[in-house]
């Protein structure tokens, strides 16, 4: 987690914010006092509610859902359970005025192990994504080889497999090559 945002009409609680992020050694800490100033893509988005002119809740589940950012929202006490069930569905995290540096030490380190963890799942997806449209690829191969040439799978399989192994290449090139001859 590299780039926050703070967001907040209230130049105390900005400062406040500041100084607790300060110490987590973020590189890049911005504020402003409203989301229309948010010009590119942060890692963490905590917003101080209520802000003038703007739903906060509204705003906070629109950049949660419209970016990869994480959202911190910070609430009067009163409101905060309340926030909590309407937020918790969107990966929203909730802090309860007067904020508790220990409370927002730990969700900051928490986003930061999450965000890691994600990061691997979605490494994880890319690579089963590339098997898939690899598998596909191979298959439309096979049945164009069975179509045209009238081999069997297990011949057309074994084809792909020597031609993959004669020329040095993987068998999805194979493929990508066999249907660019007979697709086009």
């Amino acid at each position: 987690m590299d780039s926050v945002l703070v967001v907040s009409s209230d130049k105390k609680s900005t400062e406040y914010l500041y100084d607790l992020l300060r110490d987590e050694q973020l590189s890049i800490i911005e504020s402003a006092e409203n989301t229309s100033f948010i010009h590119r893509e942060y890692d963490l988005v905590i917003i101080d509610i209520p802000f003038e002119n703007e739903s906060g809740i509204k705003t906070a589940v629109d950049i949660s859902e419209s970016t990869g950012a994480d959202v911190i929202i910070v609430v009067p006490k009163e409101s905060e359970k309340e926030l909590e069930s309407k937020s918790e569905k969107y990966g929203i995290f909730v802090i309860a005025k007067p904020i508790d540096e220990n409370i927002l030490k730990k969700s900051l380190h928490f986003l930061r192990a999450m965000r890691q963890k994600l990061g691997g799942v979605q490494k994880e997806n890319v690579k089963l994504k590339k098997q898939i449209d690899n598998i596909r690829l191979i298959n439309r191969a096979k049945y164009i080889l069975m179509e045209y040439l009238s081999m069997t799978e297990p011949q057309a399989h074994r084809y792909l497999e020597k031609q993959a192994m004669d020329l040095r290449i993987t068998k999805a090139e194979v493929a990508k090559r066999l249907l660019s001859t007979y697709e086009n």
